[in-house]
């Protein structure tokens, strides 16, 4: 399999050197020349794999010529040993024909765990290999950054830099990330939003002349198509549970880089039948209005309660922009520069083909809180308050209620207390065991203001040798 770039000028890679190089050097993201297609008798006969079984299936033609069967069922094998419910990821019925796929039974609680288990294996597996050392910078706007470092917590060759935006994350959150206390694990707290910790890792990713010779940057972030690609397994092994491909099946997603939901549209390029797919946002509602008004401009960036969604530059869209413009580099240049300059419009084919693809729908504050009362009021199930968001979406949204509705719960309830508090629920969901003295943890972050050199001089001296 190989890879080539949005933008069109980086050159083709194979899987492994798309993993160790995130972003391409044209500043486009990596996908694949072509999209693996799957007839649906085949589909139809993974009915009742385990998920790890299903993994294999659906991961194998991607890394095919880089990493063999073999190497991958044992990457797999690592990657969900840790994960508490041997299902990985269990679908709970909350209401008629209406399920939530919990993806946050890994040890951070929240969906990332999913793919950053497996491909902090896979960095592992593949600089073993080659003999080479990395830096790992990524931002996260709450769950990315402790899955990343769990992940990667004891990758020898790798020393791991995760900025989060200073006060601006779940307390929860920030503790996961900030009490792991390894040598190659930094944590940086940056004086911004997340769209400024973002653009300063595409800032280092664009001009790595900062880091000493022998060394480069690898993205842990859904720019990295691993984690894409690893994502795409839980929309099969949903439907299968489901029904399919006997039926359809809808997803709603809780979205803000859209990188969970573009696994969802690759999932369906791959032959699943997937009838809609929801994008479900919070105030923070860029990608609602570019598919519902054509408005696609940068507004100011909103603190909200479901905060891992508190982005403006959802950095996936453009793998999608690439398949809506006939994978057409140039018109993916123009329309990035476009963006980059405060806005940009797509053309009457491509929103319509967006449209075609898509549904999507916007909650504030007040109104998520209401449905999280609700539906623990009418099912006794807590929802997180991204997740909430995913189901409302998906209940104002959804086209046919014979076909089963899948929102894909991307965190645990005990992350955002605060949330879950002002919905009116009096108790405060308990942490799980393995983490019940994360508060009582010692902490260890260094706090940094939004400067390009102030960051990358901070990575240099703390490279280990």
């Amino acid at each position: 399999m190989k890879y080539i770039s949005t933008r069109g000028l980086a050159p083709e890679l194979d899987f492994e050197d798309v993993v160790l190089t995130g972003m391409a050097s044209d500043g486009g993201l990596y996908v694949p020349t072509d999209i693996p297609h799957f007839e649906r008798a085949d589909i139809a006969s993974w009915a009742g794999l385990s998920y790890q079984e299903l993994a294999f299936k659906v991961m194998s033609p991607f890394v095919a010529g880089s990493v063999s069967d073999d190497d991958l069922r044992s990457l797999i094998d690592r990657s969900y040993a840790g994960f508490r419910h041997s299902a990985i990821v269990p679908l709970v019925q909350t209401a008629h024909n209406e399920w939530v796929l919990e993806l946050f039974q890994g040890p951070t609680l929240a969906f990332k765990d999913v793919a950053l288990q497996f491909l902090g294996n896979l960095l592992d597996h593949i600089l073993k290999k080659r003999g080479q050392k990395v830096v790992i910078m990524g931002a996260t706007s709450g769950d990315t950054g402790s899955a990343a470092i769990e992940g990667c917590r004891h990758c020898d060759n790798v020393d791991i830099f995760i900025l989060h935006p200073y006060q601006r994350v779940s307390e929860v959150q920030r503790r996961q990330m900030t009490t792991v206390i390894e040598k190659n694990v930094h944590n940086i707290a940056l004086k911004g939003n997340f769209d400024d910790c973002q653009n300063l890792v595409k800032a280092s990713f664009a001009d790595q002349n900062f880091l000493p010779e022998e060394r480069q940057l690898v993205a842990v972030n859904s720019i990295n198509w691993a984690r894409i690609m690893a994502q795409i397994v839980y929309y099969f092994y949903a439907a299968l549970s489901l029904g399919g491909p006997h039926r359809p099946v809808s997803f709603s997603v809780p979205t803000g880089n859209f990188g969970d939901i573009f696994a969802g549209y690759i999932a369906k390029s791959m032959g699943l039948p997937i009838d809609q797919l929801v994008i479900a946002t919070n105030s923070n509602d860029i990608l609602h209005r570019c598919l519902s008004e054509n408005d696609h401009t940068k507004h100011e960036l909103q603190r909200t309660l479901s905060p891992s969604m508190d982005i403006m530059v959802s950095s996936n869209f453009e793998r999608m922009l690439f398949d809506l413009h006939s994978r057409d580099g140039n018109k993916i240049r123009q329309l990035m520069d476009d963006f980059k300059s405060g806005g940009m419009t797509l053309d009457n084919t491509a929103l319509s083909k967006a449209r075609s693809l898509f549904s999507s729908y916007r909650l504030d504050d007040q109104e998520m809180l209401a449905v999280i009362a609700d539906v623990f009021e009418t099912s006794e199930y807590l929802l997180d308050p991204h997740t909430a968001i995913g189901v409302q979406a998906a209940r104002k949204t959804r086209r046919s209620h014979d076909i089963p509705m899948v929102c894909l719960a991307t965190a645990h309830p005990a992350k955002f207390p605060e949330a879950i508090l002002k919905s009116g629920q009096a108790k405060e969901p308990a942490l799980p065991h393995h983490m019940s003295d994360l508060f009582e943890r010692e902490e260890a972050y260094s706090v940094l203001e939004k400067n390009d050199a102030e960051v990358q001089q901070f990575i240099v001296e703390n490279i280990r040798a």
